[in-house]
């Protein structure tokens, strides 16, 4: 795909929501802020990175050739805390245009500050419902003078932290003062507006022609089973109990599901060994560079989203590995997944261990075809879904602030 120059070189300061080791951090530079910076620095333009970083999630280290500007910064800040860490941040903001990824004060609401102080153009990037974590629309803040004294001054105080619901509820009636919105889903568009800009995949690094996928099983301890891959960290909206409970009933000691990486947040990788271990394996957090290796050892893909207002926000990452690797991919019938896998998958309804089970089957009875519907995957993950489809948008979304 042949990408246009623009006619202008722009500064771009991509305003990031939390640096930390559990925010943006935790994939290095494999989710959407970075996803975007790659594709900008495609069209030529100069792009930096900006954000705070909580310090009880941990700092991260980024890739070395990313140019990231991190201030740390108390998980409960208090006015004091925060207008510390701002006064440190907003200075180094310095691009002809800013660029908040998602819908947050910790990026959205510094993006605003920095729009009414420099009178320069501001685009919000909104990757998720925010409030779909707390109950979407239905989330109300029990509001008495004592509680919300309370909430915001005693101890670490809930309110003292700059992305609670009660902020980003208030912050997603702010989201017209941006001067344009980007967006990866429909129900995202459907709800907020803005321009469709899909998560694009580096072709030409998951390219399955430069990896051998029996070497990659032997490596990763691979080569005795049918290998089922999950290559991010599993959550329980995200269908693995399914995907685990269908291999119960197929009950073939040859399948397992490898995981990649593990959850950031809590202990739910140890609740899924202690349950199904016996059909689990995972493998520890890899860099980017090293994910397509790891993917080239996988006979099939999976992504088991259950229906949640969350989940029909999101755009899985996982299924442009599989397709960009020319796997085979099962997902389910959840927001945009239908739409991105195209007719290059197979689609089951959510949360149906059986349908599971009989797809998985039928994959591995029939594991021929399935491997030509990966190679038509890849090529309409290259049309799509790459890293060259995303700035392709992109050019058009700065050309009104080229001139």
């Amino acid at each position: 795909m042949t990408i246009i120059q623009p006619k202008q070189k722009l500064n771009i300061s991509l305003i990031v929501s939390d640096l930390s080791s559990k925010g943006a951090g935790r994939w290095g530079g494999a989710i959407r802020p970075f996803l975007l910076t790659q594709a900008l620095r495609k069209l030529g333009h100069n792009v930096n990175i900006f954000g705070i970083a909580y310090e009880e999630n941990g700092l991260s280290e980024f890739p070395q050739d990313l140019p990231i500007t991190s201030i740390p910064c108390p998980y409960y800040t208090g006015l004091g805390g925060t207008w510390r860490s701002l006064k440190q941040l907003l200075p180094k903001i310095d691009g002809d245009i800013l660029y908040a990824v998602k819908l947050k004060p910790s990026s959205y609401g510094i993006a605003l500050l920095k729009k009414y102080l420099s009178h320069r153009p501001l685009i919000v990037d909104i990757d998720d419902w925010e409030m779909s974590w707390f109950g979407g629309d239905d989330w109300r803040y029990n509001f008495t003078v004592k509680g919300f004294t309370e909430d915001l001054f005693k101890g670490k105080a809930p309110l003292q932290h700059p992305d609670h619901p009660f902020y980003l509820q208030k912050i997603e009636n702010l989201v017209s003062l941006a001067d344009q919105i980007t967006l990866h889903t429909q129900f995202i568009q459907e709800r907020f507006g803005g321009i469709y800009i899909p998560n694009g995949k580096d072709t030409d690094l998951f390219d399955p022609q430069k990896y051998d996928p029996q070497k990659s099983r032997q490596k990763y301890n691979l080569d005795n089973y049918k290998i089922l891959m999950f290559p991010g960290a599993p959550r329980p909206y995200k269908g693995v109990e399914d995907i685990l409970m269908a291999l119960e009933k197929l009950n073939n000691p040859e399948l397992k599901l490898v995981i990649v990486g593990g959850s950031p947040y809590d202990d739910y990788d140890k609740k899924l060994q202690e349950t199904w271990g016996k059909w689990l394996i995972q493998l520890p957090k890899s860099p980017v560079k090293t994910m397509p290796e790891i993917v080239s050892a996988a006979d099939l893909v999976v992504v088991p989203q259950q229906d949640t207002p969350s989940t029909k926000a999101q755009f899985p990452l996982k299924l442009t590995d599989g397709m960009a690797m020319a796997k085979p991919i099962l997902g389910t019938k959840v927001g945009d997944i239908p739409k991105i896998l195209g007719d290059t998958g197979y689609l089951v309804e959510p949360s149906s261990p059986e349908q599971l089970a009989e797809k998985i089957n039928w994959i591995f009875n029939h594991l021929e075809e399935a491997k030509e519907q990966g190679q038509e995957a890849r090529k309409r993950c290259i049309k799509a879904y790459s890293l060259e489809s995303m700035a392709t948008i992109l050019s058009q979304v700065l050309e009104p602030f080229s001139r």
